[in-house]
C-alpha cells in the first residue's frame, strides 16, 4: 500500500498489526540466540553428566567384549545382551539429553515466545518464485546473514585454536592413563573446551538480538494512512464502540465518586436518586453538581457521603429536578436557585450549630416549603 500511495512507512506498528503478524507466524526470532543457548546447554550437560556417562559407556563396552562363549551361539542371549547394552547407554546419556531438550524448548521464549500458526505452514506459491528468491539473495538481510556467518567462523575458529593450544599438553598425556580414567577426563576436557568455544557465540547473539528486534519492528511499520484506516475500521465496529463507551462511563464514574467527599450536601429521593452539590464561592456563580446517580450509584453516593461526614438530606422533588436538569460539573438552573439556597443555608447553619451549641438547632425546610417550578417536576 505504501508503494501505491507514495507514502513512507514512518509509523510504529499498532497492537492490531502486531497481533495479526503473530497469527501469521511472523514473530521476532534470533537463530543465533537459539543456537547459542543450545550449545551452552550441551556444554553444561557434558560437564554435569559427561564424566559419569563416559565411565558407564566404557564399562558397557568392556562388558560387551567379555561375552561368554555360549552367548555367541545363542541368538536369544545375544538379543538380551544388546537390549541391556541399549538400556545402559540410554541411562548413561539421559541427563545430557534432558538438558539439551529443555534448552531447545525454553530457548525460543527469550525472543518471540512460543507461537503456533497454521498459516505459517500453509503452502504458498509465492515461495516458489525464482525472481523473489534471487531478490532475497541480494537483499540487505542476506548481506547481514553473510556477515554474521563470517564473524561466527572467525570467532569460533580463533577460540577453538586458543583452546586446542591450551589443552594440547593434557591431551597428549591421556595416552599414558588407564582407558576408563582417560575417557572420563577426556569428556570433561572436551566439555570445558566446548563451553569456551560456544561462549564465543554470545558476542554474535548480543549483536543479533537487537538487530532482529529492530528489523522486525521496521518490517511492520505502517504509513500514516494505514494507521488512520485501521482506526476507522476498528472504531467503527459496534462492539468496539460499546466497549469504548463503557470504559468512558467507568472512568467518569470513578472521577465522580472521588468528588463526593468534597460536596457540601447530598440530596436524595431517598432511594432512587442522589445528587451531590458543592458551592464554590467566588469561582462559580451558583452551586455545582459534582456527582449524581440512580439506584445502585445513588446508594454508593450516599455511602461515601456518610463515610466522609457530608450531610445527606431527603428532598425527593428537588433531587429529581436536579438529576434531570443538570449534568456533572454544571451549575444548577436559575429556576432552582432559591430552593437550593434554602437547603445550603440549612447545611451551613447545621455546621455552625455542631461547632458551637450556643445557638438553636436549625430546622430543615419541609418538602412543601421547597418550591419546584412545574417545568422541573419529574414525578
Amino acid at each position: 500500500m505504501a508503494e501505491e500511495t507514495g507514502q513512507e512507512k514512518t509509523e510504529d506498528p499498532t497492537p492490531k498489526r502486531m497481533r495479526e503478524a503473530r497469527e501469521k507466524g511472523d514473530i521476532p526470532r534470533s537463530k543465533e540466540l537459539n543456537a547459542t543457548a543450545l550449545l551452552l546447554a550441551a556444554a553444561g550437560g557434558m560437564l554435569l553428566f559427561g564424566s559419569s556417562a563416559a565411565h558407564q559407556l566404557a564399562a558397557m563396552m568392556a562388558g560387551n567384549f567379555e561375552l561368554r562363549r555360549e552367548q555367541f551361539f545363542d541368538s536369544q542371549l545375544m538379543i538380551a545382551q544388546l537390549a541391556l547394552s541399549f538400556e545402559d547407554a540410554v541411562w548413561a546419556v539421559l541427563g545430557f539429553m534432558v538438558v539439551v531438550a529443555l534448552a531447545a524448548l525454553i530457548g525460543p521464549i527469550a525472543l518471540g515466545g512460543w507461537n503456533f500458526s497454521a498459516q505459517a505452514i500453509q503452502p504458498k506459491m509465492s515461495r516458489l518464485n525464482p525472481l523473489a528468491g534471487i531478490k532475497r539473495m541480494f537483499s540487505l538481510k542476506a548481506l547481514v546473514e553473510l556477515g554474521k556467518a563470517f564473524a561466527k567462523f572467525a570467532l569460533v575458529a580463533s577460540f577453538a585454536v586458543a583452546v586446542l593450544l591450551a589443552v594440547e599438553p593434557k591431551l597428549l598425556a591421556l595416552g599414558g592413563q588407564d582407558v576408563r580414567a582417560a575417557a572420563g577426563y577426556a569428556v570433561e576436557m572436551i566439555g570445558w573446551a566446548f563451553l569456551v568455544i560456544s561462549s564465543s557465540l554470545i558476542i554474535i547473539s548480543l549483536v543479533d538480538v537487537p538487530y532482529q528486534l529492530h528489523d522486525y519492528s521496521h518490517k511492520l511499520k505502517m504509513t500514516l494512512q494505514e494507521v488512520k484506516d485501521e482506526m476507522k475500521n476498528t472504531e467503527g465496529k459496534p462492539e468496539v464502540k460499546g466497549r469504548i463507551r463503557q470504559l468512558q462511563r467507568e472512568i467518569a464514574q470513578r472521577q465522580m465518586m472521588q468528588e463526593v467527599p468534597t460536596a457540601d450536601v447530598v440530596i436524595t429521593n431517598p432511594t432512587h436518586y442522589s445528587v451531590a452539590l458543592k458551592y464554590m464561592s467566588g469561582s462559580r456563580e451558583a452551586p455545582v453538581v459534582v456527582a449524581k446517580g440512580v439506584d445502585f450509584i445513588a446508594l454508593k453516593i450516599r455511602e461515601i457521603a456518610d463515610e466522609h461526614g457530608v450531610p445527606v438530606l431527603q428532598a425527593p422533588p428537588l433531587s429529581r429536578a436536579l438529576y434531570h436538569s443538570t449534568e456533572i460539573d454544571q451549575e444548577i438552573p436559575t429556576a432552582l436557585y432559591k430552593t437550593v439556597a434554602q437547603i445550603l443555608a440549612y447545611v451551613f447553619q447545621l455546621k455552625r450549630y455542631q461547632a458551637d451549641r450556643s445557638e438553636g438547632k436549625p430546622v430543615l425546610p419541609a418538602e412543601h416549603e421547597l418550591e419546584i417550578p412545574d417545568a422541573y417536576r419529574f414525578d
